[in-house]
């Protein structure tokens, strides 16, 4: 008697241990929204605030996908905000800057673990990809990832030649800019021609990048240099091209966010290990929950 009670009890446990297991899935489980996470570099040498290492890059992607988080890509996106269905716990991964270091390093392990990608890049670089400060993307490594199971790596814009900040500090894309020597600012139709004619060249240099390629130009996309920008940016960049922009807010993405607004949580910090990434999303998914 002693002994069947024991062997219920026992399986009583265990039964209540699995529901357990079940009702935490679900307790995090969401739909209809899509975690889209933001890098830079992924390098074992260099280290900034913006650097993760190889090992802490495959960890983390891991890590999601050990929990039952879903990883889409671009074009799986893009439809999502047509209206499409995304499955439930999606995860969108997004670099900026077009480091070669995603090449050399980001790559190799999103084949591994079979994780789509986008880089945003600056496309002036693409002339001289190693006279940058941290060298940039060639042509050949670009059109190379783009050749491998079409449509899990995307290249999109992050402006041609924007990327950068005057000396009073103000961003290229959202302010008129004054001459080399001081000056008057621009006029501010010539800081629109300026700003469309930038987003014209990218969405130009994007098109030729994927000439020849099964998957369709993501001239469409851009990625706000340093997360900033404006109304009149956002309608500037618009006749550009753009259709799909993505900002440095750290929210979920749902259909309920402007097209021109995509927020993105931050996982490129060297800080973040795998079980705080899950947790910030979390947190954001029951922002979202909260906001409707």
């Amino acid at each position: 008697m002693a002994s069947k009670l024991l062997t219920a009890l026992l399986i009583a446990v265990m039964l209540l241990s699995t529901w357990d297991v079940f009702a935490q899935k679900d307790d995090w489980r969401y739909r209809n929204q899509v975690a889209v996470l933001m890098y830079h570099h992924v390098h074992d040498t260099d280290e900034s605030s913006s650097t993760v290492s190889s090992a802490l890059f495959r960890e983390q992607l891991s890590d999601l996908k050990a929990r039952g988080y879903h990883f889409i890509s671009m074009q799986q996106f893009k439809a999502f905000y047509e209206g499409a269905p995304v499955p439930d716990n999606a995860v969108f991964v997004t670099f900026d800057d077009g480091y070669e270091s995603f090449y050399l390093n980001a790559f190799p392990i999103l084949k591994e673990l079979d994780v789509p990608a986008v880089n945003f890049i600056v496309t002036k670089d693409l002339a001289d990809p190693k006279a940058t400060s941290i060298p940039s993307l060639s042509r050949e490594e670009i059109r190379e990832m783009l050749s491998y199971k079409p449509g899990m790596i995307d290249v999109g814009c992050h402006s041609d030649n924007l990327h950068f900040k005057a000396e009073d500090d103000k961003a290229a894309l959202t302010n008129p800019m004054t001459g080399a020597s001081g000056g008057s600012p621009e006029s501010a139709s010539a800081y629109n021609d300026r700003i469309l004619a930038d987003t014209k060249a990218c969405v130009q240099k994007l098109d030729e990048l994927y000439a020849g390629m099964p998957v369709k130009s993501a001239g469409d996309t851009y990625a706000y240099p340093f997360g900033i920008f404006t109304a009149a940016s956002e309608k500037l960049v618009t006749e550009g091209g753009t259709r799909y922009a993505f900002t440095i807010v750290s929210e979920m993405a749902t259909r309920g966010s402007s097209p021109l607004e995509i927020p993105r949580i931050n996982a490129g910090n060297p800080s973040i290990k795998p079980e705080q990434l899950h947790k910030q999303i979390m947190l954001r998914v029951k922002r979202a929950g909260a906001a409707k």
